[in-house]
């Protein structure tokens, strides 16, 4: 039979055995307050240290600790985690400067085939070279300290983020050049533009996308069926019909949309689409273009050509890798979220079809594109 304790009963006040029937019940409060409030209840109800350590599965020296605490300082006291000194750090800054210099670097650097580090690999080098490097510290770091340690340099070296260099060094000034006829377009007077000499002028912003994909089912589509499936059913295999390239003109003034579609887009193809915008526009107008750098567009044919339309076209390239500047993206972008989307076709040319189609469809109810923003303008004039 059990002795009972020779420590004093722990006499407690009624609102103090509420506060520890409420945690000890409680589902929210952390574990080991719970743990307590529960081993005082037992004891001030007079059970033994034995019983009271069985019946909550814990072991005699908790019980022994946690009762003391109570009977030294107060409940409220015993029911808390004491204070204590945290150990000494065993990794130091430098070992952390040398992890980051580590994972900043690329395996390959180091003779391995990957080009990135996983996490794996960069603790696992860690572990290997730490102790002849001179940062034995480091010699049981799991990925998860290696982690702590990236986290704090917010590093993931383990990811790739693309960006495109600047490599025109006229770019800031092609940016603007852009600009500005977006701004004249978005200012101008009822009656449109026009040039020095009276002329009326017409501005279109010209690209092409190209790759297109004419794509057939192998199978019928499957309809919605209400009750069984709400969606189109599609067999995932295809056939490949061929590729196309669009080439759109969209007037930034009315909306309209003068297109090709054509197999390729190489300079033939592109006379083309100026011989259609010479047609569209009166001849007694400037047509304004907006454009890239492609090869198409500043070729010997396009320059013979445009020789003899003396004074009917005028270019305004957008800068090197700065198409994004071109608005005609936008009606790209609007194409390929609707009639484009999920497209299949039986053939090449009903491809075409649907595509000339679909602009047909835009003009019936042109969209005007603008540009918005000219904080690069706002700037320079403040300047």
């Amino acid at each position: 039979m059990p002795t009972r304790s020779k420590r004093p009963l722990l006499n407690v006040t009624e609102e103090e055995r509420e506060n520890l029937s409420k945690i000890a019940q409680s589902r929210t409060a952390p574990y080991r307050k719970v743990q307590r409030a529960r081993i005082l209840e037992q004891y001030i109800d007079g059970n033994n240290f034995t019983d009271v350590a069985s019946s909550l599965k814990t072991t005699r020296r908790i019980v022994y600790q946690c009762v003391d605490r109570a009977l030294a300082m107060g409940v409220e006291r015993a029911l808390e985690d004491m204070p204590h000194a945290r150990r000494p750090a065993q990794i130091q800054p430098e070992d952390k400067a040398w992890v980051v210099h580590i994972a900043c670097s690329k395996p390959k650097d180091f003779g391995y085939a990957a080009e990135l580090w996983t996490r794996k690999s960069l603790a696992q080098y860690i572990r290997e070279h730490c102790a002849s490097a001179g940062h034995p510290a480091l010699s049981k770091a799991a990925k998860a300290t290696v982690q702590r340690i990236l986290n704090e340099q917010e590093l993931r070296p383990h990811k790739v983020r693309y960006y495109l260099e600047r490599r025109d060094p006229e770019f800031e000034s092609k940016m603007k050049e852009v600009l500005f006829v977006y701004r004249e377009i978005a200012t101008a007077p009822v009656q449109g533009l026009k040039t020095a000499t009276g002329k009326p002028l017409y501005t279109v912003s010209v690209d092409e996308k190209p790759g297109v994909q004419a794509l057939g089912l192998t199978a019928p589509d499957l309809p919605p069926v209400a009750g069984k499936h709400d969606t189109h059913g599609r067999d995932y295999e295809y056939r490949r019909l061929g590729t196309a390239s669009i080439l759109a003109a969209l007037d930034l003034q009315d909306g309209h949309i003068t297109a090709r579609v054509e197999r390729r887009h190489r300079s033939r193809e592109f006379i083309q689409l100026l011989q259609d915008i010479d047609t569209y526009y009166p001849k007694d107008a400037m047509i304004r273009i907006i454009l890239d750098n492609h090869s198409a567009h500043i070729s010997k044919e396009t320059q013979k050509y445009l020789a003899g339309k003396p004074n009917r076209f005028c270019y305004v390239h957008t800068p090197k890798h700065g198409s994004w500047l071109n608005i005609v993206e936008t009606l790209f972008g609007k194409m390929a979220h609707t009639f484009l989307r999920h497209i299949r076709v039986e053939s090449w040319d009903e491809l075409k079809m649907r595509i000339l189609k679909g602009i047909d469809e835009i003009n019936a109810a042109p969209v005007v594109h603008r540009w918005k923003n000219f904080n690069a303008l706002a700037s320079q004039e403040v300047a």
